[in-house]
């Protein structure tokens, strides 16, 4: 996918993505689940890549506040960043994108991205889209398109770099191409996306006519 493409920017998925924070943020759901007589097993595939709130209003359980539930659960996993490292070569990839051309379009509030970024050593992005900034969190693709809006192009030029299904549904409904990272997967993923196990094998090649991108070497898991 990336020979001969040219982007104008490229948009990123924060958690799974950029940064692995998969080991803290079990914990804190484990131990939420556990409180509302939720099977951690059965529940915890539900919680990646969807905003907080959404995932407990889904659940419908009586006399619980998605909201102020949503709220207890970010203070726990800003509390709690001990495991957060980044996708290998992240910060590089990151450092090689113009400046103005790139952000971070995640579900994630602001508070608990910015904190997961700086525990990764990653630099916050002047364009972030968080859950506060949409009413209609990802797989719908207004934290994309808005992110597109942001920089200043249209989200058919835009990159996604995602790990979820629900941010590839998003990234797909807004129009963007669609490369998938690999690195915290414990399946096999089945995407018709080009895959990458995470950025050490790619190569930022600016120029005028915007972004293109040299897949080089031998990424496991490139496709």
């Amino acid at each position: 996918m990336f020979a001969g493409a040219c982007f104008d920017a490229v948009l990123f998925d924060m958690d799974g993505t950029l940064l692995t924070s998969i080991r803290t943020t079990e914990r804190v759901w484990s131990a939420w689940a556990l409180a509302h007589g939720l099977d951690p097993v059965v529940f915890l595939p539900t919680i990646h890549g969807v905003r907080s709130v959404e995932t407990i209003a889904n659940l419908g359980l009586p006399g619980v506040d998605p909201v102020a539930e949503a709220a207890a659960i970010t203070r726990a996993e800003i509390a709690d960043v001990d495991d957060i490292e980044a996708i290998g070569g992240a910060a590089a990839f990151l450092a090689a994108l113009p400046a103005g051309r790139w952000a971070i379009v995640t579900s994630a509030p602001r508070l608990l991205a910015v904190r997961r970024l700086e525990a990764a050593g990653l630099p916050v992005p002047p364009v972030m889209i968080t859950a506060e900034d949409v009413s209609r969190g990802k797989p719908a693709p207004d934290c994309f398109v808005l992110a597109a809006a942001r920089l200043g192009v249209a989200p058919e030029r835009c990159l996604v770099f995602e790990d979820a299904a629900a941010g590839i549904t998003a990234a797909e409904a807004a129009g963007c191409a669609v490369a998938v990272i690999t690195a915290t997967h414990r399946h096999a993923v089945e995407t018709s996306h080009r895959t990458l196990t995470d950025y050490t094998a790619l190569q930022v090649l600016p120029s005028d006519a915007g972004i293109s991108l040299r897949c080089f070497g031998a990424s496991p898991a490139a496709t």
